[in-house]
């Protein structure tokens, strides 16, 4: 029980400091793009965006890998289920 509280103490804590870095952050901040283009936006939107393209980008990264082993799950569900079916010695009848 005293483990839960902690935790919401910490969430709490978390919360606490980042609103903060909030408030101190309002300032705008010019983001430069190629050919001149430019995004004028508070410093702390500028963050919190970099911080979500760079969780977008790590997950689209991440895609293939997680396709590899979904097949390579399946492929090893597929071998067991055949090899169960095939092998007598594996099938117990309860002698």
């Amino acid at each position: 029980m005293p483990l839960k509280y902690l935790m919401w103490l910490l969430k709490a804590a978390i919360f606490f400091t980042l609103f903060a870095f909030a408030l101190n952050n309002q300032q705008d901040a010019t983001v430069h793009f190629f050919f001149g283009t430019q995004w004028r936006a508070p410093l702390v939107l500028v963050v919190l965006s970099a911080f979500a393209l760079g969780l977008a980008i790590g997950a689209l990264g991440m895609v293939p890998r997680w396709l590899q082993q979904r097949a390579a799950a399946k492929r090893r569900r597929r071998g067991l289920s055949t090899l169960t079916a095939d092998d007598p010695a594996s099938t117990h009848h309860g002698l």
